[in-house]
């Protein structure tokens, strides 16, 4: 599977977890283990070691990665989670809401 329904710099909606309902923008997303990050959502503690001479260790929060099936794309248009389609208009494919139609 080389292809996902989310890219990055997408803004989506959390529909399962600890954190369902919240909205965020999308980080990074990894194709080959299907999951993202998103900004500011699904946070946990890390134990840090220091690295580098001088550098701190200690306890850090930081975004873990999600499972690319637990968020939906927001449309523009209806504002909220949506599943996607696709049109070709010209010689661009574009993701389209399934809901209203317009591109998300």
């Amino acid at each position: 599977m080389n292809k996902l329904h989310i890219k990055k710099g997408d803004e989506v909606e959390i529909i399962s977890g600890r954190d369902k309902g919240k909205k965020g923008k999308v980080l990074d997303v990894s194709i080959s283990e299907r999951k993202v990050i998103v900004e500011g959502r699904n946070i946990v503690t890390k134990h840090m070691k220091p690295r580098k001479q001088g550098q701190l260790g200690g306890i850090v929060k930081a975004e873990a990665a999600l499972y690319a099936d637990k968020v939906l794309p927001i449309c523009n248009k209806c504002g909220k989670g949506v599943r996607t389609g696709s049109k070709i208009e010209g010689d661009k494919k574009i993701r389209i809401c399934r809901k209203c139609g317009s591109p998300v």
